[in-house]
């Protein structure tokens, strides 16, 4: 009697939609073991490599990245194929053998395939329904530029822009938390046109200027690199010199789960450095327009910077009631005091801390550069044993109910 013929393996592929592929490398350099690469067309994943670890999903601010097809492992894309794709192929029908039933392991694979990865924080519950993606590099939307305004003092060298985009008749709805892209004009040292540049909207779902179609976002003008070396950003040096009725491409919205609770009652924890503001900004306009609902729960804003003059929205922020938001600000090169942050302010303020991170319904919020997550993750650790808690425990918990975000780049 012959052998049954052996079933084809199959997988779970990770690719990227080239499509709506920004080009921000925010994959590439999240994946913990190397297995995003990219040309000068398209970023791709090797399928070799890919151990489906979901640590790119969440930061990616498309949703590109979180794409999956079912394919016989041996018949899987190869990355010269994802390279030359201008839009995803879709789910192939796959031939496991004549006249064999697919096996269920093959089709639970298959659904995996068509639901995405799953298993990352999600936006709270109650958050308004975000629209994203509505607007791509093919069809930008345009926007003209109603307001740029220094936010930092011209004593400082950090150059802090709060600058108003208005879409005219053109609906571009955003949400508190989400980012738009910017398509800086020209081309780049081999010729192609500049990527997209990525903003967080800095003012409330209602708009800049209340019931108008337009919105804000904070931008600081790059002058030098990580190293210290001089150079002048693309898209912040175009942002920052912009001047009024000027025009813009603007793609997206992005951004799915750095969200706002809506339900009355719902405290919110902010940490933010820097430019790290804007969304914060967003949300706490948002309350502050609604303040005389009295629907809401607590706000608790820490809020870093090296100096008063070098904070954004500084003026603004001290004139808020304190009855209405808990301000700490943490100024780290400020002459004859000693340096202080964001996590040290955690630590000083550890009884309300504690208490919003024990209420089920306040929602943590953590944006700025990326250096800052491990301070304020030992932060929250140490705040947790003063009271009896174990964060290690207690972390993996507010990502499950979707309580936890973090935006950091």
């Amino acid at each position: 009697m012959a052998a049954a013929p052996e079933e084809p393996a199959v997988a779970r592929q990770h690719l990227i939609d080239p499509e709506i592929c920004i080009r921000c490398n925010t994959c590439e350099a999240t994946c913990p073991v190397g297995a995003v690469t990219h040309n000068d067309r398209n970023y791709v994943v090797r399928f070799d490599v890919c151990n489906a670890c979901g640590a790119c999903i969440s930061p990616c601010p498309t949703g590109a990245i979180d794409n999956w097809r079912q394919v016989i492992a041996a018949r899987a894309y190869t990355v010269e194929e994802q390279f030359s794709w201008d839009c995803l192929p879709g789910q192939k029908e796959l031939d496991t053998g004549a006249g064999v039933e697919m096996p269920p392991e093959v089709a639970r694979l298959t659904a995996l395939a068509q639901e995405g990865q799953g298993g990352v924080c999600q936006a709270p519950s109650s958050a308004e329904r975000p629209y994203v993606n509505l607007f791509g590099i093919r069809a930008p939307a345009i926007a003209t530029v109603t307001g740029n305004i220094r936010l930092t003092g011209t004593a400082v060298d950090s150059d802090v822009r709060h600058i108003v985009l208005d879409f005219g008749a053109t609906a571009f709805p955003v949400l508190e938390g989400q980012s738009i892209g910017i398509l800086p004009p020209g081309v780049d040292s081999s010729g192609k046109p500049h990527y997209v540049r990525l903003y967080s909207v800095a003012s409330p779902r209602n708009g800049e200027r209340p019931n108008h179609n337009n919105l804000s976002v904070t931008v600081k003008r790059v002058t030098h690199d990580h190293q210290g070396n001089p150079i002048a950003g693309v898209g912040s040096n175009f942002m920052c010199d912009l001047q009024v009725g000027e025009q813009v491409r603007v793609v997206g919205p992005y951004g799915a789960s750095f969200l706002m609770p809506n339900h009355p009652g719902s405290s919110l924890l902010m940490i933010c450095t820097g430019t790290g503001s804007a969304p914060m900004r967003a949300m706490t306009e948002w309350r502050r327009r609604r303040a005389a609902l009295e629907e809401s729960g607590r706000l608790m804003l820490f809020f870093g910077a090296r100096a008063p003059q070098e904070l954004p929205y500084f003026g603004p922020l001290m004139k808020l009631p304190k009855e209405f938001i808990d301000v700490n600000l943490a100024f780290s090169r400020v002459p004859g005091q000693p340096k202080r942050y964001v996590q040290d302010l955690i630590r000083e303020r550890s009884c309300g801390v504690i208490q919003l991170l024990r209420d089920e319904d306040a929602y943590i919020y953590i944006c700025g550069l990326k250096g800052m997550e491990d301070g304020v993750d030992l932060a929250f650790r140490d705040v947790c044993r003063q009271h009896g808690l174990d964060w290690g425990t207690l972390r993996p918990m507010l990502l499950a109910q979707n309580r936890l975000h973090v935006e950091t780049y």
